[in-house]
Order: structure tokens, then C-alpha cells, then sequence
């Protein structure tokens, strides 16, 4: 039995969570700045699409030849992360847009933001972390064992 606290997640699970959730970060390359933005979101399985207002997260992301997407969580007993890779494109059609405004993204916020962007996801992966007390290290057990 694999006692390892670290585990891959499938594909197929890492799809599932982030169908399950709805607050996210995008990181991105601005030039020589690396600019990481929280967005809320929704995922399809292939996509994540999230709205925003015209500024430097629009910009920069658009601009970017490679968009990272990141989700996690942290519990009691396990942490997990789901990171995808992808392309972004601002959604400029009618048919795209109203899509887009069906879809339930939740802002934290009220905001009349009503640009969307979609990430179609190339890669996506996760990592699921059991946590549990780290071992103790040899000079700990031998002043347990001095007394």
C-alpha cells in the first residue's frame, strides 16, 4: 500500500473539481511581471470562462501566450490543488457573450464587469496532499529517549 501523503489526481477527477467550485486565481507573464489575479469562474471540462472589466488583468491575460489556472483547498485531514494551462480569448460575438451571461458566475462583488474571457484548457493536473504530523527527525526521537 502507497503510503506516500502525496497522490496524483486523474484528469477526469481534477475536471470534477473544478466543476465544483467556483473561485479560482489566473497567473500570467506581463511582459517580465508575473501577475496573478483571483476571478470567479465557471468550468465546462474543457473551458474556464470568467468575466472581468477592461484593465490590466483583461490586458494581460489576452496578451499572454500561456494562461495558468489555479484552484485549491485546504481541510483538516487533506489539501489538494488543480492547475490547468491554457490559451485565453476575449468572447467578442452575440452568440458567445449571451452564452457567457447564462453561465452562473457569482462576483464577490457587485460589478457591471461584462467582458468575458474563456481559457480553453491544453493541460490540466492536480495533486492531492493527506496531511497528517510529520515524522520526527532522529535528534527529536533521541532526546525523547535520554530521560
Amino acid at each position: 500500500m502507497d503510503q506516500s501523503p502525496v497522490h496524483d489526481i486523474s484528469e477526469a477527477e481534477c475536471r470534477k473539481l473544478l466543476a465544483a467550485f467556483e473561485f479560482g486565481r489566473i497567473a500570467f507573464r506581463a511582459g517580465d511581471v508575473l501577475e496573478v489575479f483571483p476571478v470567479n469562474y465557471h468550468a465546462d471540462g474543457a473551458a474556464i470562462t470568467f468575466r472581468t472589466a477592461p484593465g490590466t488583468k483583461l490586458a494581460g491575460v489576452l496578451l499572454a501566450d500561456d494562461v495558468v489556472f489555479e484552484i485549491d483547498h485546504i481541510g483538516v485531514r487533506e489539501a489538494w490543488s488543480v492547475i490547468g494551462h491554457g490559451r485565453a480569448r476575449h468572447l467578442e460575438t452575440s452568440d458567445e457573450i449571451e452564452a457567457a451571461e447564462r453561465l452562473p458566475i457569482h462576483p464577490l462583488v457587485p460589478t457591471s464587469s461584462r467582458e468575458y474571457v474563456r481559457i480553453d484548457l491544453t493541460r490540466l493536473s492536480g495533486r492531492r496532499f493527506h496531511r497528517h504530523a510529520a515524522p520526527a527527525r532522529e535528534s527529536e526521537l533521541a532526546a525523547d529517549t535520554s530521560d
